[in-house]
C-alpha cells in the first residue's frame, strides 16, 4: 500500500514539474513576442523617420535652389536698377536741357521772323539791282516767300529753309551758263529774243533770225545793240554750250567794265 502511494506521489510530482516547465516555457515565449513587436515598431518608426528626413532634405534642397534662383534675380535686378538710375539721371539732364532749349527757341522765334523779313527784302533789292535775267521767275519766288511768311501752318524752320534755298539758287546763277527765250525792249520795241547768260559776267541777246544781237549795259541800265558781226558767232557758240550741244570753251564776249563800289 505504501508502495503504491509512493508511486502516485512520484507521478504527481512529475506531472507538476511538467506543468511548471510548460508554464515557464509559455512565460518565456511571451517576452520574445513583445520584443519582436517592439523591434518591428521601432523599425517602422525608423522607416517613417527616414522618410520624413528624406522629405525634409528634398524640401530643403528645393528651397535652397529657389533661394539661389531668387538671389540671381535680385542681383540682376540690382544691376538693372543701377542702369535705370543712370538712364533716369541722363533723361533728367536732357529734360532740363530741353527746357532751356525751349526757352532759347522761344527767344529765337521772336528774333527769326524779323530776320527772315530783312533777308527777303535784301533778296528783292538784289534782284532789282542785278542783271535782268529770269526776272519773272525770280520775282515769283520772292512773292512766294513773302506769302509763306504769313502762313501759320508752315513751321518757322521750313520758312527759314525756303529763304535759304532762294539764296542758294541766286548763288548758283553766278556759277552757270544758261540760255532761254524772252521778250525785251529794244529801241522802244518789244522783241522776242534768245538770251545768253554767262554767270553774272555777261548777259546777251540774239534774235531768232540771228540778224541782231546785243548785250545788257549796266552802266546805261538797258540793252545795247552790237554793231557788225564780231560777237554773233561767239554768242551762238555760247548758246550751244549752254544747251550742252558743244563742249565748254573760251568765249570772246563784250563785257562791261566793273564799276567802283559806292
Amino acid at each position: 500500500m505504501k508502495r503504491y502511494t509512493a508511486k502516485w506521489g512520484a507521478l504527481g510530482a512529475a506531472v507538476s514539474l511538467a506543468a511548471w516547465l510548460g508554464a515557464a516555457s509559455a512565460r518565456a515565449e511571451q517576452p520574445l513576442e513583445d520584443i519582436y513587436r517592439v523591434s518591428q515598431a521601432s523599425t517602422q518608426a525608423a522607416q517613417a523617420s527616414q522618410a520624413t528626413v528624406e522629405r525634409i532634405a528634398d524640401e530643403t534642397r528645393e528651397l535652397l535652389q529657389e533661394y539661389k534662383t531668387v538671389m540671381k534675380q535680385v542681383d540682376g535686378l540690382e544691376v538693372y536698377n543701377a542702369r535705370l538710375e543712370k538712364q533716369i539721371a541722363g533723361q533728367e539732364e536732357r529734360v532740363a536741357a530741353t527746357g532751356a532749349s525751349i526757352d532759347e527757341v522761344t527767344v529765337l522765334q521772336r528774333q527769326m521772323m524779323p530776320l527772315l523779313v530783312r533777308m527777303i527784302d535784301g533778296l528783292e533789292s538784289f534782284v532789282a539791282l542785278d542783271k535782268p535775267f529770269l526776272l519773272e521767275e525770280r520775282r515769283e519766288r520772292i512773292a512766294f516767300l513773302r506769302h509763306n511768311l504769313d502762313r501759320p501752318d508752315i513751321p518757322l524752320a521750313e520758312k527759314y529753309r525756303q529763304v535759304m534755298e532762294a539764296y542758294r539758287i541766286e548763288i548758283e546763277y553766278g556759277r552757270k551758263i544758261d540760255t532761254y527765250r524772252d521778250t525785251i525792249a529794244i529801241d522802244g520795241e518789244q522783241r522776242e529774243v534768245d538770251i545768253l547768260r554767262v554767270g553774272r559776267i555777261a548777259l546777251l541777246y540774239q534774235t531768232p533770225d540771228r540778224q541782231a544781237a546785243g548785250f545788257w549795259n549796266p552802266a546805261q541800265g538797258g540793252w545795247e545793240p552790237l554793231e557788225g558781226n564780231e560777237y554773233r558767232g561767239a554768242i551762238q557758240q555760247g548758246m550751244r554750250m549752254a544747251n550742252k550741244q558743244a563742249s565748254i570753251d573760251l568765249l570772246e564776249l563784250p563785257i562791261a567794265a566793273p564799276e567802283a563800289a559806292r
